[in-house]
């Protein structure tokens, strides 16, 4: 990568925040305003000294330094003996203190940890370094649990319990007095608050809130995942109670304030257990030959008010939550699958982004506003991907989902085709601007009746997925660009995605030059040209599940915020999240905030919104946590009754305790440990992301071929272990 290379936003602030520091602690005892530390930093740019500015202002809120007369800055006196940082504790009990404009992680042994656990803000007291590559530090205070509820197994005795946490990084049973154990039986899987930890006790005093179960049964452990994130499982009764008396009648007098689609060519298309469909598409020919296309979004703000018990939990769960056997849903089902559902022959309130293009998918003219629809027809993707390649509208049994043959209109046919053929020239736009095609392979498990995993299949996106894609993008696009570039600037919610870490990419090639694969790394274009390359080069390959995943980890990550930057994954320079609102908080702001703004608003409070957004965005990465835990539970049910068969897998990971490998015919990962391969005494090699045998120079590295069996299965640890055959011939 070039040296003129264009800096991140995040590098920028980040540069920005070490040289304030940088010039505050060279004369500590001295005030400095702004253009003092702008000019020591050579800093000329308006944005660069907006930015400034912005960055001291929240330096001082944070308490890192302090404002001595106004707009004078000064290192804080005990700044140089003690910063504020998040807890990573690893298994083996050390951690590692992420501190802001730190360049490396401050290591705290642990017994050096003094009670706090892993996710917590804490001060450490930083040791002098005596030329140690790695600062050292402390702790001295806990500041702020990042939780207080953690699930374990109880440990019953006459008297008294404890429970003994499954999360592998809780380092302490918890004391629970026996009358705050909740009736819960010896062995039971319970959800337990911590209460106070005295200073003379070894384990923090706690009471249990929720007894999940019988550890290993199929509701426990689905519960256990939920109750681990702080997710809940089901509504409370008074917002179920709220939501089940709102009037989700059709009015007349409510239809009048809107525009009427209902005698306009409507449907949806939808993966097939589909339940709440939040998106339509509209179609209609144009007396000028044009296309008017309608995308329809549930209009939830209309049943959601501000200020309402529903508000209030729609924005506490903030996301819906998919798991592998179920969805918990952010609203309650009366919303999320009847009134806000827009199934098909139902009238329905919408919130529309109506655009008429030409042949050549170029916007002619654009409108956004309340509708009310009436859909046609409601698609499985596996339809309407028939109806692309076929041309033709008759669906045949084996994928209808209404269980018989059925022929639709030449119309729907038609819009069908002139969708996908727009949807295409969209897309290759999008390419050629710079947007990079994640198509990574999902795993999907075939269920029966009792929720036992009996198979597995692999999501495939085909054109009827990415006619959906394109159409959606367009909407969010177009939102966040008619609200941000509007004078004066408006404050408004958008999704935004920085420039990948050069540092991160740089280890990306690393790791794919051992599969015959490299990043250009020269300017943005090239990378994201060569990243688009990478991900076509290793489809259908051995390694393609592992690059397509080192690639989404070396990109940043997209965050909700009112500060927009632009989205680099899929180049725009405005995108927000404006179609699925029964399953996104964001969305309702949106939708809120647009029609706040189209009926004349002024720019509402930035301050107010950037926090919702930041909760957002917190609840986004806890859902998919839950959601990649779910997976892995069931990967290791399914993987039970498979113990006896070898398998063909893909070195996926390489760490000092052992190997991961994942089942080239399946997805699953498990771990063959270090101490379990007896043949020989192996080393773990970090250059060369490989262990490496003592005496018989043996080597197993990333992106090897290997043969595995099941050694041991823990539905309840959700650990999946391997033992190693031997390398595959």
């Amino acid at each position: 990568m070039s040296k003129k290379k264009k800096r991140t936003r995040s590098q920028q602030k980040n540069e920005i925040t070490k040289g304030i520091f940088k010039v505050l602690e060279k004369e500590p005892s001295k005030a400095f305003n702004y253009k003092q530390i702008a000019a020591q930093l050579g800093i000329t740019e308006t944005q660069m000294r907006n930015d400034l500015i912005k960055r001291l202002g929240q330096l001082k809120q944070k308490d890192r330094i302090q404002e001595v007369e106004r707009g004078k800055y000064q290192m804080k006196p005990s700044q140089f003996q003690t910063v504020s940082g998040r807890v990573d504790l690893t298994s083996n009990g050390n951690a590692y203190i992420i501190v802001d404009d730190f360049d490396e992680d401050v290591f705290v042994p642990g017994h050096r940890i003094n009670k706090a656990f892993h996710g917590d803000i804490v001060k450490i007291k930083l040791k002098e370094s005596k030329g140690k590559k790695r600062q050292e530090g402390e702790v001295i205070q806990v500041v702020e649990r990042k939780k207080t509820t953690f699930v374990g197994i109880l440990d019953k005795q006459k008297t008294f319990a404890f429970v003994r946490p499954t999360d592998s990084r809780m380092y302490t049973d918890i004391f629970v007095p026996i009358e705050k154990t909740k009736k819960a039986e010896d062995g039971d899987k319970v959800l337990v608050e911590i209460g106070e930890w005295p200073s003379d006790r070894e384990s923090p005093f706690g009471r249990v809130v929720e007894v999940l179960g019988k550890p290993g049964e199929h509701q426990t452990e689905i519960h256990s995942i939920l109750a681990e994130y702080g997710l809940p499982h089901e509504f409370p009764y008074e917002v179920e109670q709220y939501a089940n008396t709102l009037d989700t009648a059709i009015k007349p007098e409510e239809i009048a304030k809107r525009r009427d689609m209902r005698d306009v060519l409507t449907f949806t298309i939808d993966p097939k257990d589909a339940k709440d469909f939040d998106d339509a598409l509209s179609f209609q020919i144009l007396d000028n030959g044009n296309y008017e296309i309608g995308v329809h979004i549930a209009d939830v703000s209309h049943y959601v008010l501000p200020d309402s018990i529903l508000e209030e939990e729609a924005y506490n769960r903030a996301t819906s939550v998919y798991l592998v056997d179920r969805v918990v849903p952010m609203l309650p089902e009366v919303l999320s699958n009847n009134a806000c559902s827009l199934r098909p022959n139902e009238e329905k309130y919408t919130f529309s982004a109506i655009f008429e293009l030409n042949a050549n998918a170029i916007i002619q003219n654009q409108w956004f506003g309340r509708t009310v629809i009436n859909s046609n027809e409601r698609f499985a993707y596996e339809e309407a991907q028939h109806i692309i390649e076929t041309k033709q509208g008759s669906i045949p049994k084996e994928i209808s989902i209404r269980s018989n043959t059925y022929t639709v209109t030449n119309e729907v046919v038609e819009a069908t085709l002139i969708f996908d053929k727009l949807a295409k020239i969209m897309r290759k736009k999008r390419m050629s601007a710079g947007a990079i095609s994640f198509d990574k392979i999902e795993v999907r498990f075939n269920l029966n009746d009792k929720n036992e995993p009996d198979g597995v299949y692999f999501k495939e996106s085909k054109d009827a997925n990415k006619l959906i894609e394109e159409f959606m993008l367009l909407a969010n696009r177009k939102v966040a660009e008619f609200i941000g570039k509007q004078t004066p600037k408006k404050t408004f919610i958008y999704r935004i995605h920085d420039e990948p870490d050069e540092d991160k990419l740089i280890a990306l090639n690393g790791v794919i030059s051992r599969f015959g694969h490299t990043v250009n790394l020269k300017d943005k274009t090239s990378i994201s040209s060569s990243l688009n390359k990478l991900l076509s080069d290793v489809k259908g390959k051995k390694e393609q599940n592992l690059v397509d995943t080192l690639t989404i980890r070396s990109m940043s990550k997209a965050v909700y915020t009112t500060d927009n930057i632009g989205h680099y994954g899929l180049a725009f320079d405005y995108y927000s999240h404006f179609t699925s609102p029964i399953r996104r908080y964001p969305d309702v702001m949106v939708h809120r905030l647009l029609q706040h703004y189209l009926n004349g608003g002024t720019s509402a409070k930035e301050e107010v919104y950037e926090e919702k957004c930041r909760h957002s965005s917190s609840m986004e990465i806890l859902a998919s946590s839950a959601e990649r835990d779910s997976i892995k539970y069931m990967q290791i049910k399914f993987m039970q009754d498979h113990s006896d068969k070898e398998f063909v897998g893909v070195i996926s990971g390489v760490t000092e305790w052992g190997i991961y490998v994942e089942i080239i015919e399946n997805k699953c990962e498990g771990m063959v440990r270090i101490r379990d391969i007896k043949d020989d005494y192996y080393t773990f090699d970090e250059k060369q992301y490989a262990i490496i045998g003592d005496r018989f120079n043996v080597v197993y590295q990333l992106g090897d071929e290997v043969v595995v069996m099941v050694k041991n299965t823990d539905l309840i640890k959700r650990h999946l272990d391997f033992s190693l055959i031997g390398k595959h011939e």
